[in-house]
């Protein structure tokens, strides 16, 4: 469950905006490894992991985006039902908030993405 920084981006949801954001990260040789693309009220709340923390937060200073980070966990599980109830239980057990979690997988594996109240205690949580 290693914790990392996942960087968050409201933009207005339109055709080309995510295009364009992904584009900026491209130029840069940016992989996003994870991306969370919810839209609420005509606007998406941009959740990512990327492949070089410092050289995306250049691009987007230099794209004059606004962004900010927030601290996540990632968890490996195994493809079947129940895994994610079984996390998910014991982080609302220690009292931890989920505030976003996205998932995929294909196989035999989930990459579960969590962003919560706690990081360092999730962490912890989900170690034991």
């Amino acid at each position: 469950m290693p914790k990392t920084t996942q960087l968050v981006v409201s933009l207005e949801s339109k055709p080309g905006i995510l295009a364009k954001l992904a584009r900026t990260l491209a130029d840069e040789g940016v992989n996003m490894a994870a991306l969370c693309a919810p839209e609420t009220t005509g606007r998406g709340k941009i959740r990512l992991l990327v492949s070089d923390l410092a050289r995306a937060k250049e691009a987007l200073k230099a794209a004059n985006y606004r962004f900010s980070e927030e601290q996540a966990i990632t968890v490996v599980l195994e493809n079947r039902p129940g895994t994610f109830a079984g996390i998910a239980e014991k982080l609302a057990q220690a009292r931890i908030n989920i505030r976003c979690a996205y998932v995929t997988g294909e196989g035999g594996n989930q990459f579960v993405v969590l962003s919560v109240s706690n990081a360092d205690k999730a962490e912890e949580v989900l170690s034991r």
